[in-house]
Order: C-alpha cells, then sequence, then structure tokens
C-alpha cells in the first residue's frame, strides 16, 4: 500500500477482536460476490463443494516431511500440523474473505498453482469449517518461518488502519492543509522535502491545482500520509457530503523519518504515542512545523469512489487487492511472497491471536522474516482499529501454508 512505517503507537480495548468475528459473515457474502466475475472467466465446471474439499477426511500426518525451502530473507522449516499453536480452533470463516480478496488478483501471488487453488477456495466458500480445515490439511504443507541459518528469530508484529477524516473540498479558515495529488512528471526521483513544498514557491506552484481536499489538522494529515491510506467524509462546494477513499499515489522520494522519534530525543514526550504527539502539538503550536519537517517524506494520493462493496473491505494493499479487517498482513515479500497464507500467534498486552492471515501488503518498516503489520480496520483516532493499530508491538511467530 506504500505506507511509510509500521507504527507510533497508543492504547486499544480487547473488544477489536469480538467485532471483527461479528462482521466476519457479512465481509464473506461481500467477498464472494466480489469474485463472482473472476469465476466466470475459469472454463472449469463448479463441483459441489464436498467433492472439491474430499469432505471433511484428512490424510494422516505422520508421513516423511519434505526438504526445508530457502527464501530469499528466510528460512522456512517444515513442520506438522501438531506444531501450529491453536490449529483447529480458529473460525476460518472470517480468513476466507481475505483469501477470497486475494484470489481476484492469483497472479500477483508467487504461489504455485495459484489460479487451480484460488477454484477450489471459492468453490468451498459455502462448506463447512470441518470441510475447510480438512481442505487446507490436504492442499498444503506448514513451514516455521526462520531466519536464514534456521535459528528462531525474534518476530515482531505491529499494526496500521484507515483513518476517517473529516475535510473540504475548497480551503477554509478551518481547512487549511491540503492532500495533494502527484504533481506532473513525479517518477520516483527525490522531489521537493516536506519544507520545500511547504516553503519553495517553485513547489507551489508544480502543486497548484493538485490539492484533492482541506484537513483542518496537520497531526491527522501527517497520520494519513504514513498509512498510506483513509477515507474522507468531505464537504463539497454546494454542501453536501458524502464520504471517498484516498489512496497512495507516490512519495517524494524522501526517506521516513519518526517525529516520535524526534519528540522522544529531546525529552519532550515520555512516550511515542499519538496521544502525545497531539499533545505536545497543541501545548507548542509556533513549533508544530519544525515537528512536521522532520519527517521529509510527503504522500500524494488519488481519490476513489466508495461503492458499498467497497465500504465493506480496506484499501488496496501492495498485492492489489483490498484488506480485509484483521486478516490480512503486510509482510516482507522477500521472506513471504503475496497471497500466501500464513498461521499467526502472537501473545500480548493487546492482541493474543492464533489465526489464519493472508499475506497481501507490505511496508517500508516491514523488513524481515517474521515481520508483520495486521491490517486492524477503519475509524477515527479515537475508535477501535485506530487504538489496535496504535498499541499493537509484540512478540510474532509465524508459518507459511505452502502448496504440497
Amino acid at each position: 500500500m506504500g505506507r511509510q512505517t509500521g507504527k507510533e503507537a497508543g492504547g486499544q480495548p480487547r473488544e477489536t477482536e469480538s467485532g471483527w468475528r461479528r462482521v466476519g459473515r457479512t465481509l464473506l457474502v461481500a467477498g464472494i460476490v466480489g469474485s463472482l466475475a473472476a469465476c466466470a472467466l475459469l472454463p472449469e465446471p463448479t463441483p459441489h463443494p464436498e467433492r472439491v474439499g474430499g469432505g471433511t477426511q484428512v490424510p494422516a500426518d505422520d508421513g516423511p516431511l519434505p526438504p526445508a525451502i530457502p527464501r530469499g530473507k528466510s528460512l522456512w522449516l517444515p513442520v506438522r500440523w501438531a506444531d501450529l499453536p491453536g490449529w483447529g480452533q480458529d473460525n476460518l470463516y472470517d480468513a476466507w474473505n481475505a483469501w477470497l480478496k486475494g484470489c481476484e488478483r492469483p497472479n500477483a501471488a508467487g504461489m504455485p498453482g495459484q489460479l487451480g487453488l484460488c477454484t477450489e477456495v471459492r468453490q468451498l466458500s459455502i462448506a463447512s469449517l470441518a470441510e475447510q480445515q480438512a481442505w487446507v490439511q490436504r492442499r498444503f504443507q506448514p513451514y516455521r518461518v526462520a531466519e536464514t541459518d534456521g535459528s528462531p528469530p525474534a518476530g515482531l508484529l505491529t499494526g496500521y488502519y484507515e483513518p476517517v477524516l473529516d475535510a473540504s473540498r475548497q480551503p477554509s479558515a478551518t481547512y487549511r492543509v491540503p492532500l495533494y495529488a502527484p504533481p506532473p512528471g513525479l517518477s520516483g526521483q527525490r522531489w521537493y522535502s516536506r519544507q520545500e513544498i511547504d516553503t519553495l514557491p517553485a513547489a507551489q506552484v508544480a502543486l497548484r491545482g493538485r490539492a484533492l481536499a482541506w484537513l483542518a489538522d496537520p497531526i491527522d494529515a501527517l497520520v494519513l500520509q504514513i498509512q498510506g491510506s483513509g477515507r474522507i467524509n468531505i464537504t463539497e462546494p454546494d454542501g453536501q457530503r458524502r464520504q471517498v477513499r484516498l489512496a497512495f499515489a507516490g512519495h517524494n522520494g524522501h526517506p521516513y523519518q519518526s517525529v516520535g522519534r524526534w519528540l522522544l530525543d529531546q525529552g519532550a514526550i515520555r512516550e511515542g504515542s499519538w496521544e502525545a504527539i497531539r499533545a505536545w502539538a497543541r501545548a507548542n503550536p509556533a513549533r508544530v512545523n519544525d515537528l512536521l519537517w522532520r519527517n521529509p517524506r510527503t504522500v500524494f494520493f488519488r481519490e476513489e469512489v466508495l461503492s458499498e462493496l467497497d465500504a465493506r473491505f480496506g484499501p488496496k494493499g501492495a498485492q492489489g487487492v483490498a484488506l480485509t479487517p484483521g486478516r490480512s498482513i503486510a509482510v516482507d515479500p522477500q521472506s513471504i511472497p503475496y497471497g500466501t497464507p500464513v498461521w499467526l500467534a502472537t501473545p500480548g498486552p493487546t492482541l493474543t491471536e492464533q489465526k489464519l492471515v493472508l499475506a497481501q501488503d507490505t511496508g517500508s518498516a516491514i523488513v524481515g522474516a517474521v515481520r508483520a503489520d495486521l491490517f486492524t480496520g477503519w475509524g477515527e483516532w479515537h475508535e477501535p482499529a485506530y487504538l489496535t493499530a496504535a498499541a499493537l508491538k509484540q512478540p510474532l511467530q509465524l508459518w507459511v501454508l505452502w502448496p504440497r
């Protein structure tokens, strides 16, 4: 999705997990509808799910294990299904939403036989949980993700979300902070820095007429750029309000620098949370630009219409498919290819999870063998999606599920 970093922290309520499960069935229906067009392109007839999945019969998990697989920055070590903590206790219906979405772009995934597997995933979308679990065990081999030398890594799980913000189509005394579409000629080369965009006439001329919307708070604009995408409730010139999505469309080529770390290093705040950063900004309005300019990177956006179906899912990740709350993760693609089903286990103060997720995105801070960013959904800064994403920083174990 082009996000700048995995996180810059805050607190979190435990009810988020149950919220994801409550919307699971609704999202599953939406995912099935969104996949119908892709299904129509497949030449195979659609058999009954039991004939595809083979019912609930599971092969014995006691045969010889395959060899380890070197994979870029990681080494995949084969394990038994019994070695996956919590396997068999997850509600796979929730994960099927993300899997169906991933199957809209199977050619973007690095998994062998993805087209055939996606045919079966679609056909099993209405199967029982037992049938889905049995199919996964027959068709996939689990591998524990380790460092390239085979040693257990110090895995890290963080979170990200899609902000929901109020905005105006035109600037005013309240809405003063612009969000821009890419300037003409932006081609991956280093462009003006954030400070130069704010101060140099040449940069402002290049961006004239490129403002998509205006926000009231520069910290909100910074959060939106760090997350890489967001929804805005925008007021049009005629007074009408509607919700649209601003999706990542590029950046100015400068490295991301954490404004929270800058404040921490000065002793200006005691914790690197957005609440602390906002409080500092309110107390030091004359120094807000100093804070913002510490991060030279600026992100540019494109506006997308939000249909009723699109609004049920997140923005598109690096795989090119819409993200599913609680089931899509950002990974290092040199360790885990996009589209790969992954078993995730994490114990911590924010979330305790053992569940199936899909590798569908990446981020500049998501680097290494066992490193993931969990997409938590969308909402305003005080709502569960934000609170979970901001607080999430805890140990992680990953197992990739790879076709047999």
